[in-house]
């Protein structure tokens, strides 16, 4: 069995896991320590937010493509929780597509699968 947990290096884990816990409608369970962990509806770890010493400086290697049923629903939520647009919205291919970075610069994408 493989159980597949996404870790996302950042300054400050408090401070991010509520944003990417609300956007995902999921909980955030942590001390404000060195880990956050974002938990599923089912109460798992899906997500672990850590505390990096060294700042973001380049484009992420890795990142989430959260694909989503309407871009006008989840665009404005994604930037009324904080994140930022990078590029877009733009057609990639059939895909709708846009490029954003949370609110500690992390990248993301929220995709509408073509129908």
């Amino acid at each position: 069995m493989v159980d597949l947990v996404w870790v996302l290096d950042c300054a400050d884990p408090a401070a991010l896991a509520p944003f990417w816990a609300d956007l995902l409608g999921w909980t955030v369970r942590g001390d404000g320590g060195r880990y956050e962990a974002v938990l599923d509806a089912d109460g798992e770890t899906r997500m672990l937010l850590q505390r990096v010493p060294e700042p973001k400086t380049v484009k992420n290697r890795m990142h989430l493509d959260l694909r989503v049923s309407d871009m006008d629903v989840w665009l404005p939520r994604a930037l009324g929780l904080g994140a930022s647009v990078v590029r877009g919205p733009f057609d990639d291919e059939g895909w709708l597509t846009t490029v954003l970075a949370d609110p500690q610069g992390n990248e993301f994408c929220l995709i509408v699968p073509p129908e």
